[in-house]
C-alpha cells in the first residue's frame, strides 16, 4: 500500500504519505475491490500506466462529504462574533481550504452578501480533487438536500430565505451565478504547496481528521503564515491546534466553535 501512495507521489504529485493510515488503508481497500484489481500492486501497475486511473483514484481518496451551513452555530458565531471585526477591514481575503463541491463556499458567500461584506471580499476556493472544483464551480446541488440546507441557514442566523439565493428546476437547485463572481477556484494541496495569501479568514474544516500529526502541524504552520495578523481560523468540531508547536501563535476566539485568532507577533 505504501509503494502505491509512493508511485501517486512520485508520478503524479499527490501526496497522501502522512494521512492517517487506517483511513487511507479503508479507502483503498474499497478502490482495489470496487475496481476489481486482485492486489494493491496491480492497482499501482494500473495507475503508473494509465493517467485516467490517477482521477478514479482520487475520488477514493478525497472525503467530499459536505453540505450548505454545516454546524450552523459555527457560522452563528461568525456572524455574530467574527463579522464585527471584519467589517473594520476596507477588503477582505477569505480562503475555503479544501472546498470540496462547494457547499461551504457558498455558505461563506450567502453569509457574507447578508451581512454586507460580499462587494469587499475575495474568496479562494481551493481542493485538489478537479471533479470536485468543477462541481463546486457550477453550483449544482440535488434538490432533496435543499430542505436540510435551509433549516441549516436558518439555525445559523440567516436574515433571508435560501431560496431566494436559487432555481430549481428537473430536480435540481442551481445556486445564483453572482454568489460566483467574487471567487477564485484553484487547485491547491496542504500537504505539498506553499503560502495562499494574506488573508483575513480561514475555513478549514473535517480535512486535518484525515492527517497525521506531523502532517496537521505542516497544515497549522501553513495556516499561519497564510493569516493577516489578528486574521481568523476556523476548524471542524473534531480538529484543534493545541497539540501544534504553533498553538502558541493563536488565541482561542470561540472556543466551543474551534474558532482562532491569530496573535500579533
Amino acid at each position: 500500500m505504501r509503494l502505491l501512495l509512493e508511485a501517486l507521489f512520485l508520478k503524479y504529485h499527490y501526496d497522501f504519505r502522512n494521512y492517517a493510515m487506517a483511513s487511507i488503508r479503508r479507502r483503498l481497500k474499497q478502490a482495489r475491490q470496487n475496481l476489481g484489481f486482485a492486489s494493491f500492486s496491480a492497482l499501482q501497475e494500473s495507475l503508473l500506466h494509465d493517467p485516467d486511473m490517477v482521477a478514479t483514484l482520487l475520488r477514493y481518496l478525497t472525503v467530499q462529504v459536505s453540505e450548505m451551513f454545516r454546524d450552523p452555530s459555527y457560522f452563528k458565531a461568525i456572524r455574530e462574533k467574527v463579522v464585527p471585526h471584519l467589517r473594520t477591514y476596507p477588503s477582505l481575503k477569505v480562503w475555503i481550504a479544501g472546498c470540496s463541491t462547494g457547499e461551504e463556499l457558498y455558505s461563506f458567500a450567502i453569509l457574507f452578501r447578508e451581512e454586507g461584506l460580499e462587494d469587499r471580499t475575495i474568496f479562494y476556493a481551493t481542493d485538489i480533487n478537479q471533479e470536485a472544483l468543477q462541481t463546486a464551480e457550477a453550483g449544482i446541488y440535488p434538490l432533496d438536500r435543499l430542505q436540510h440546507f435551509t433549516e441549516c441557514h436558518r439555525q445559523s442566523g440567516g436574515k433571508s430565505s435560501l431560496s431566494d439565493y436559487y432555481q430549481a428546476a428537473y430536480g435540481r437547485a442551481s445556486f445564483d451565478k453572482s454568489l460566483r463572481r467574487n471567487v477564485v477556484f484553484s487547485d491547491h494541496s496542504l500537504v505539498t504547496d506553499a503560502v495562499f495569501g494574506e488573508m483575513h479568514f480561514i475555513s478549514c474544516r473535517n480535512v486535518m481528521i484525515y492527517f497525521d500529526r506531523v502532517l496537521q502541524d505542516r497544515v497549522i504552520t501553513l495556516f499561519r503564515d497564510s493569516l493577516v495578523r489578528k486574521g481568523f481560523l476556523g476548524l471542524g468540531s473534531r480538529e484543534t491546534i493545541r497539540f501544534s508547536e504553533n498553538a502558541s501563535a493563536f488565541h482561542e476566539f470561540v472556543r466551543d466553535e474551534k474558532i482562532y485568532q491569530r496573535r500579533v507577533d
